[in-house]
């Protein structure tokens, strides 16, 4: 089995959600979110690392996927957001797992079939293609969305032979 991270990068909560894969096997490992306190945000910043330090600690993973670099309105916004997807993937890199990135729209388009789909269509789809029951903060079914979305962007060359995996192979709603 193949164990992908994936992480939804923010300065007040970055999301985290650990899928495992082999061929269409897709398992649901764990997520949640690294809430920063009302802090500076240099020690946000800080609990951010310390977050996904930790989360890293207790799981394996084989690759992390992060959502790609978007231009925000805000520039201050953005250069935050920048930072805190910075020291959650210094995480990652201080345990020499790579990193791949899928931008926002890739996401929504290989799992909803739209790039324009709503957040609670992305989260529908996460819950039906990993069978899980009750709620689920946003921050964390975003983080397992970049997750699929990496299992299904892969050309699978080595798995069947079958070319790139669909939504289909995983879906059993």
């Amino acid at each position: 089995m193949t164990t992908i991270i994936g992480i939804d990068p923010g300065s007040r909560a970055t999301g985290y959600g650990l899928i495992s894969y082999r061929g269409s096997d897709l398992r649901y490992i764990a997520s949640g979110s690294i809430k920063t306190q009302q802090k500076s945000f240099f020690e946000r910043l800080r609990d951010i690392y310390d977050g996904v330090d930790l989360v890293l600690s207790e799981y394996t993973a084989d690759i992390c996927a992060v959502e790609g670099v978007f231009m925000a309105e805000n520039p201050n916004s953005a250069l935050k957001l920048g930072q805190a997807r910075g020291v959650a993937l210094a995480a990652v890199l201080a345990r020499e797992i790579t990193i791949v990135e899928h931008s926002a729209r890739q996401v929504k388009k290989v799992l909803v079939g739209t790039g324009s789909a709503s957040k609670q269509q992305v989260q529908y789809m996460v819950k039906n293609l990993l069978r899980l029951d009750g709620t689920m903060s946003t921050d964390a079914s975003d983080a397992l969305a970049i997750a699929i979305c990496h299992v299904y962007s892969m050309r699978t060359d080595n798995l069947e032979g079958r070319g790139s995996l669909k939504p289909r192979d995983f879906y059993r709603g």
